[in-house]
């Protein structure tokens, strides 16, 4: 693998970061980037302002055919402007997208992209995700929310737990058991519907009091037969089309290379002790040793993209790729407060939090990324079946 891009490909950098550099000085006042977009008024206003100029340029979907609103791009472009995004902290590309926009584009019909995907492109659609239930998390296939076709519709029952953004969402798709004869994963059907009666969000307050996450509670939710994504109890399949992208995770890497930068100019600006933390020999090593992981977790995912981009399944590769900026961004947090001694405890909000807060909120939100999308011990099972061809326990 060759990875220098090539002079398109560094014309396409050179565009996204003038973008991302111009709309990130718009952030609202402490700015931390992240999940931050979907706490508060302001910065999901911040969000939707951006995401809809990125949308009138065609970038939310650039790896998608021109004829459904994309540019015709491939992973490696996408790849770039992911990069990008999440160095500048701009927050251009909605939640759950990926997820839902390639199930349609791998398993919809002809009629269902052309009536969803340019509403996607255009960023007309929020959507909330109904995959993980209170008893089915990483083992996604043992969840038991069902669904029974009712002359042209099916109606869903259940609860759906960890349910990301979803009091901003308009839309939502549910994974739900058609066939409880099946066996676990072969049962399943992947639902698509405007929200409407019969759906409930309870929020569900995080740790560091953040609202992200909600309860949903399906009461008798009707979706007509039309929008089925895939067939009927191969659901499973089209939630995986979107997922093994998404585990790659450049936009961790990339952050999480931000947020270290940030750090090492807090070091070298602050004294402890009347010597500048920058010159103590412990916490050069471990910045040091940081900066080394960072730059290898962004190769990783270059390497994942171009093996996208030349047709291959990468399940295992977006896998070891998505745990390794998991773990090194837990890594990196629980780093920063250690360094930033009693202050880094200071939460977001207070004139005495460095870097306005960001590692304090980081170090409580971080331990989450090792579970959510696939926890770690998921993540190591698919790169041992997958990867190395190990037997399934």
């Amino acid at each position: 693998m060759d990875f220098r891009f090539t002079p398109e490909q560094e014309a396409l950098r050179k565009e996204f970061t003038e973008f991302c550099k111009e709309e990130s000085n718009r952030a609202p006042e402490g700015w931390i980037g992240g999940l931050a977009a979907e706490e508060t008024d302001e910065g999901w206003a911040y969000h939707r302002s951006v995401v809809k100029k990125v949308a009138a340029k065609g970038w939310l979907c650039l790896p998608w055919p021109k004829e459904y609103g994309g540019k015709g791009h491939g992973p490696v472009e996408q790849l770039i402007f992911s990069e990008v995004m999440a160095y500048y902290r701009v927050p251009a590309i909605p939640f759950h997208f990926m997820t839902v926009a390639a199930g349609i584009m791998v398993y919809g019909t002809e009629e269902q992209k052309k009536e969803w995907l340019p509403k996607i492109a255009r960023a007309e659609i929020n959507w909330a995700e109904g995959l993980s239930e209170p008893n089915a998390g990483s083992d996604l296939a043992s969840l038991t929310t069902t669904a029974v076709a009712d002359g042209d519709s099916y109606v869903i029952n259940g609860q759906k737990v960890w349910t990301s953004g979803a009091h901003r969402a308009d839309h939502i798709f549910i994974l739900a058991r058609t066939d409880p004869n099946e066996p676990r994963h072969k049962g399943l059907t992947f639902f698509i519907n405007k929200l409407g009666p019969g759906i409930e969000f309870r929020p569900l307050i995080f740790m560091n009091r953040s609202h992200f996450y909600n309860e949903t509670f399906i009461d008798d939710f009707r979706v007509p037969k039309e929008n089925i994504v895939g067939k009927v109890n191969q659901g499973w399949y089209v939630m995986m089309a979107g997922r093994n992208f998404a585990r790659a995770n450049i936009a961790f890497a990339a952050g999480g290379k931000r947020d270290l930068e940030d750090l090492i100019s807090y070091c070298k600006e602050t004294r402890e002790g009347g010597e500048i933390l920058a010159k103590k020999a412990l916490i050069r090593h471990r910045l040091v040793e940081l900066a080394i992981d960072f730059e290898a977790a962004l190769k990783f995912a270059y390497y994942v993209a171009w093996l996208q981009s030349r047709g291959k399944e990468v399940a295992a590769e977006a896998g070891a790729c998505g745990y390794y900026a998991n773990e090194l961004n837990l890594h990196l947090a629980n780093t920063a407060v250690e360094i930033m001694g009693l202050y880094g405890t200071v939460t977001r909000g207070s004139k005495w939090a460095p870097l306005c807060g960001k590692f304090q909120d980081l170090c409580q939100w971080s331990s989450g990324f090792t579970i959510a999308g696939g926890t770690t011990e998921i993540r190591k099972n698919v790169i041992a079946w997958q990867g190395l061809k190990l037997p399934r326990d």
